[in-house]
């Protein structure tokens, strides 16, 4: 495989991060010492400010949403590591509002264990503290996994809802709640063909036969409990959207926002195909299509695949999602 451009393994995320910090001056700041970025320009209205976090690798996931009608602060770990506590809690620290500051999630055992600590420790303070739990993940669904589904692709699709909501001036319990029930209609669905390469060794995290695709891999590179025979695209994304739609449940026939996401290796041409195979798929079925986005907003490195994602929305999951954002990756 090729080598990723970098100095080494150890300075691949410090130097992004610097460099991010460089290109993006005019919408975040970085805090060198505790490695957190900050929205330089949040909207004054809110009483409540916004931290999210999680291992590198995911870019532009979470140091991409930083800013305006988005989050506040991004706390960014190691490759495919949770940020340690003191990032969490320095980030916290610095974009509390009165109202105190609320925590957005993905369902990992390291991210819940250090947001948890950081949580513990702004209590000390006297500084509110909540959290909302995105756990999206259609393929670890199930009895075996200990930690139930993991938090994939709909954290953006959150992230951007709760922001607009922020905004208007809601309270920690009020987003809170808004928070968990957008994640209890959130579903995401992901497969690949190719694994990501590792930055410290060149090499593939797993390998695939040509007329292979992992069904159900996770953004960490975790392997699918499928590995299925390559069938065509309109075959694969019925399959994915029957899935995701039966996940669902209840909320199935509602109409939804899709996401339509490359995994780090996918072309946007691909992806503009694979959201039209979507679409055809939920129309025939009678599903409103609320809004799309398609591209690259949670990747794993450089894997070759894609996910779906379907979030059950009403007028007001719309309301705040067409709400105003400018963010590095995300603006409208």
């Amino acid at each position: 495989m090729a080598p990723f451009f970098q100095n080494s393994a150890d300075r691949l995320v410090p130097d992004a991060l610097a460099g991010f910090a460089r290109a993006h001056a005019d919408l975040v700041a970085l805090d060198p010492e505790h490695g957190f970025l900050a929205a330089r320009h949040p909207a004054g209205s809110r009483l409540v400010g916004l931290v999210s976090g999680g291992g590198s690798g995911h870019e532009p996931l979470h140091a991409g949403f930083v800013g305006a009608g988005m989050l506040d602060a991004a706390c960014p770990g190691r490759i495919f590591t949770s940020p340690h506590n003191r990032q969490v809690y320095e980030a916290s620290l610095a974009v509390a509002r009165r109202g105190g500051v609320l925590h957005l999630v993905k369902n990992y055992t390291g991210d819940r264990i250090n947001f948890g600590i950081a949580a513990e420790r702004l209590a000390h303070r006297g500084i509110p503290c909540a959290s909302v739990l995105v756990d999206d993940d259609v393929a670890s669904d199930s009895a075996g996994t200990g930690t139930g589904r993991r938090g994939t692709g709909g954290t953006v699709l959150i992230e951007k809802v709760l922001g607009g909501a922020a905004d208007t001036g809601l309270g920690l319990a009020e987003l809170q709640a808004l928070g968990t029930g957008l994640a209890a209609r959130c579903r995401t669905l992901s497969v690949a063909s190719a694994a990501h390469t590792s930055p410290a060794t060149g090499e593939p995290a797993f390998r695939l036969g040509r007329e292979e695709t992992e069904y159900g891999v996770g953004i960490h590179g975790e392997r699918a409990a499928r590995t299925v025979p390559a069938a065509g695209l309109r075959p694969l994304v019925e399959r994915m959207a029957g899935e995701l739609l039966q996940a669902l449940g209840p909320a199935a026939g509602d109409p939804v926002l899709i996401l339509v996401n490359g995994l780090g290796g996918t072309t946007s041409l691909e992806l503009y195909g694979i959201c039209g195979e979507l679409v055809r798929v939920l129309e025939k079925q009678r599903i409103g299509v609320a809004r799309t986005l398609v591209g690259s907003y949670v990747t794993a490195l450089d894997m070759r695949g894609f996910s779906l994602t379907l979030l059950a929305a009403d007028w007001m999951t719309l309301k705040y999602y067409d709400a105003p954002v400018r963010t590095a990756a995300l603006r409208w």
